[in-house]
């Protein structure tokens, strides 16, 4: 791809490894399931980044395994919220920087509380979206926790 997104260029500030991998984007079916059919990749590493806003802390970010769903109650719980609701798909744009489908919990315009699903810690490296449709990072979820500054969280279902 020609323009490196923001979720690149900092993981290569940072020196950190990592591994680029293009896929056919298709915004009429975003299963994680799908894409890691048709990449040859292990659903269990696909990690999905969710935006959400809490009661309290407003927003923060969830990166969740793709194959799961998001536990609210406990993101909340973890997050200092009493509740928390997605963010709506024309609000992510002007917080995060990314769109729907090309959002990573790496490099948006703000830092916003992030928070890891602890299945992450077994593995040795996990795929998040690169901060554009069709552009997976493969990374090591300890490089997530460093450069977003996040945390542990048992969030998924």
């Amino acid at each position: 791809m020609s323009k490196k997104s923001n979720a690149v260029r900092l993981v290569e500030q940072a020196g950190m490894t990592y591994e680029l991998l293009a896929y056919t984007y298709d915004d009429d079916n975003l299963n994680v399931a799908n894409i890691a059919e048709k990449n040859g990749l292990e659903l269990l590493s696909l990690y999905k980044t969710l935006v959400l806003e809490g009661d309290k802390t407003g927003i923060l970010v969830a990166v969740i395994p793709g194959d799961r769903a998001l536990n609210t109650k406990a993101l909340a719980a973890a997050s200092g919220n009493r509740k928390v609701n997605l963010l709506p798909t024309t609000e992510l744009l002007k917080h995060t920087g990314y769109i729907r489908g090309g959002c990573s919990p790496i490099g948006m315009k703000k830092n916003f509380p992030v928070f890891v699903d602890s299945r992450a810690q077994q593995l040795n490296a996990i795929y998040v979206n690169a901060g554009k449709r069709g552009l997976l990072m493969k990374i090591a979820p300890s490089a997530i926790l460093e450069l977003c500054s996040a945390q542990w969280a048992e969030l998924s279902t």
